[in-house]
C-alpha cells in the first residue's frame, strides 16, 4: 500500500505499512491537513475521527516517518532523533532527504492521496 503527499509542488512518495492504522488513514483519503510545526522536528494535525491504535516506543525516530499519537494526531516528522513517547506506525517518507526544506518551519499544508489514480477517483465521488 502507498500513497503520495503534496507539500507546495514538492511530490513525496509514502509506504505505508500492513496495519489496521494505515488502512483506516487510506480510508480518509484523499485529504488535506494544515499541519503545525512542533519542537523542531516534526508537523502534526488533528483529525476530525479516531483511527485504530496499536501504539509502541520505537526508541528512534526516522525522518520522514508518519505516525500516529494518540487516536487521531498524525505526525510526520522530518528529523532523526530519540524518543520514549509511544506511536503507532502509518508509514515513511521515501527519500526523505528533502523533506524538511519541503515543511519548512512554519505551519504548511500537507495533501495525502492515494498512489493509485483509480482510488482517488474511486474515493473522490
Amino acid at each position: 500500500m502507498n500513497l503520495k503527499i503534496t507539500i507546495n509542488s514538492k511530490v513525496f512518495k509514502v509506504n505505508l505499512q500492513d496495519n489496521a492504522t494505515a488502512k483506516a488513514f487510506k480510508e480518509l483519503l484523499p485529504l488535506t491537513l494544515d499541519m503545525k510545526e512542533l519542537n523542531s522536528n516534526e508537523k502534526y494535525a488533528e483529525l476530525s475521527e479516531s483511527l485504530p491504535v496499536n501504539a509502541s516506543i520505537p526508541g528512534k525516530i526516522q525522518n520522514g516517518d508518519l505516525m500516529l499519537y494518540g487516536s487521531n494526531v498524525v505526525v510526520l516528522f522530518y528529523k532523526t532523533f530519540s524518543t520514549s513517547y509511544a506511536y503507532t506506525k502509518i508509514g515513511n517518507v521515501d527519500h526523505a532527504d528533502d523533506l524538511a526544506d519541503a515543511l519548512g518551519s512554519d505551519h504548511v499544508l500537507v495533501k495525502f492521496e492515494s498512489d493509485s489514480p483509480y482510488e482517488t477517483v474511486y474515493n473522490e465521488k
